[in-house]
């Protein structure tokens, strides 16, 4: 553990900006899996509203930079074949 002052706010900070970035990688996995759960059911307008928050999630967690750009572009692709293959 740090003894110096700063040295032990910048490990609070640190912990603190680590569980923010897993709670948005989790609501990020989270998002994707209800997609697929809505893609196994009947209804089309469910599956639209899923999707639309799925990549919205895609688009909030690489502005944050919890994911990189590229992550992102890969995961919206994947979530659209999905939709298209499912539809």
């Amino acid at each position: 553990m740090a003894n110096i002052k700063s040295a032990i706010k910048r490990a609070q900070l640190t912990d603190e900006q680590n569980l923010r970035n897993r709670m948005d990688r989790s609501e990020l996995k989270t998002a994707i899996r209800r997609l697929d759960e809505a893609l196994r059911g009947d209804d089309k307008d469910a599956v639209q509203a899923t999707y639309l928050h799925a990549v919205k999630t895609v688009d909030q967690a690489a502005a944050k930079g919890v994911i990189h750009k590229n992550n992102a572009a890969r995961k919206k692709a994947q979530l659209a074949k999905k939709l298209n293959a499912g539809a």
